[in-house]
């Protein structure tokens, strides 16, 4: 018989955890003087006493190690219950949004998509803003955790190659997961402090740099005025492009930085394919823009490297409405979101080692086309790569490409448009937060889309964001047999 206490004991536990959470915003709203406060009271009740007794109920099952179906089941299930605990100060509060609404806005936060339903942002209580960058801040250090220690052991789209870093203990879960979350929260912390000083040094209210860091640290996107990073001045801008790239690098590599050597971290091919990327893809928009539209102003130039790093990393602020420079750029921004960081990091989307390992068998393939007797092993940061490896890798493109096409197509039926369709899905599947046109572009929200797609796009977070295996999985009829 298959045992969900284990299951159920951990997901009780962060349930738990998230509402403990809100008691944060909520003495923020009483500072504040608001009457908004007992939304998060009303809701830390709620959410605490249902994961205490989850938790209880199940603590009879705890053990060491999960089995593969239960790890499989223990993160799809705890990013599905606690989207659902996180909406209810949407529900409760001053927004007092539907429930379709407010657990679209938790599942974009908890997922680090950055895509919102909300409006009048600079009107909202503080205590609201700051709950939408909690759930970003924790969905980050969660998807760390999630990606250091589960994917690489159920071998999910190539993470397998990463089980030697540092970490490899199979068959205990929940205490390397304890480890992990322990070494990488400190590390965690000590990067957003950092960016929220740089923030306020730059000209940011301690609030706004805050809640702004812990949503670029996640590369979440969240922010706390309706036009996202255009409210703030130059030097805020120049301070979110370098804690953007940081926290798109592997973050087991600033681990073994505190450990004494750096080494790992200047060598790792992911991080040198991922900044050439990010350089060429940038001194290629300037260039475009200073010929094609005659930009020579730094702040022009400014915007260009913002909004790409912003949508290559998948955090989705915007300094700029981009929709207005023309077919070209916008395309190529199309594109970049499909790219993403690196693995092991707050960003998200496909990830540059799939991109690595992909080229890496195409080149094997056209030398053996060229000579078919020799012998030609694809390689990945100098050593060779295993067929397991590239199966899975091909298969999460297969999965990816699949994915995005058929969730477009049911967002078009929903009476969508095709623009909105498709970048509306490339966003919530790649967790790159705006979409492209009028209405989910980087000077809209979704809050105009029909309920149907909101649905739609809530659960194309979740596949994306858990690497679409995890979640697809559970769906086969093979996975409830013991």
């Amino acid at each position: 018989m298959f045992d969900l206490r284990p299951v159920g004991y951990v997901t009780g536990l962060l349930v738990t955890f998230l509402g403990l959470a809100m008691l944060l915003p909520m003495l923020v709203d009483i500072v504040e003087g608001q009457g908004h406060w007992m939304a998060f009271l009303e809701s830390a009740i709620i959410s605490t006493l249902t994961g205490g007794l989850m938790a209880l109920a199940c603590s009879n099952g705890v053990r060491q190690g999960l089995s593969i179906q239960q790890t499989f089941l223990l993160t799809t299930g705890v990013w599905v219950a606690l989207p659902v605990f996180g909406a209810l100060p949407f529900i409760l509060g001053d927004t007092e949004a539907r429930v379709v609404d407010a657990f679209f806005e938790a599942m974009s936060g908890l997922t680090t998509t950055g895509s919102t339903v909300f409006s009048d942002l600079d009107q909202m209580p503080k205590g609201l803003l700051l709950w939408r960058g909690l759930l970003q801040w924790l969905g980050g250090i969660g998807i760390i955790v999630v990606a250091m220690v589960f994917l690489p052991e159920l071998r999910v789209g190539g993470m397998q190659i990463f089980r030697s870093e540092g970490f490899d203990t199979f068959g205990k879960i929940l205490p390397r997961a304890t480890e992990i979350s322990s070494r990488i929260s400190s590390i965690y912390l000590f990067l957003t402090m950092s960016c929220a000083a740089a923030y306020m040094l730059s000209g940011m209210t301690a609030f706004d740099a805050t809640v702004h860091a812990m949503t670029t640290i996640a590369t979440g996107g969240f922010a706390n005025y309706d036009a996202s990073f255009a409210a703030f001045e130059g030097a805020s801008v120049s301070v979110a492009v370098v804690f953007m790239i940081l926290a798109a690098l592997p973050f087991v590599r600033f681990v073994q930085m505190t450990a004494g050597t750096a080494r790992p971290l200047l060598q790792d091919s992911q991080i040198r394919f991922f900044l050439k990327t990010t350089v060429l893809i940038i001194v290629g928009l300037t260039l475009w823009r200073v010929v094609h539209d005659g930009v020579t102003t730094v702040e022009g130039v400014r915007n260009v490297v913002f909004n790409v790093v912003s949508i290559l990393t998948g955090t989705g602020y915007a300094s700029a409405d981009y929709m207005l420079w023309g077919g070209l750029p916008v395309t190529v921004l199309f594109f970049v979101g499909l790219i993403g960081g690196c693995a092991g990091s707050t960003s998200c989307s496909i990830k540059v080692f799939r991109y690595q390992l992909l080229f890496a068998s195409i080149k094997a393939q056209l030398r053996k086309i060229h000579s078919p007797n020799g012998m030609f092993t694809p390689r990945y940061d100098g050593r060779s790569i295993d067929e397991d490896v590239l199966n899975s890798v091909m298969s999460f493109f297969v999965f990816f490409i699949v994915t995005l096409g058929v969730v477009a197509v049911l967002l078009g039926l929903t009476g969508l448009d095709f623009i909105t369709s498709l970048s509306g899905a490339s966003a919530a599947l790649a967790n790159i937060g705006p979409g492209l046109g009028d209405h989910i572009g980087p000077a809209g929200n979704f809050a105009g889309l029909n309920d149907s797609a909101k649905w739609l796009l809530a659960a194309a977070m979740l596949i994306g964001r858990l690497e679409l295996m995890v979640v697809y999985a559970i769906l086969t009829v093979k996975f409830w047999r013991v």
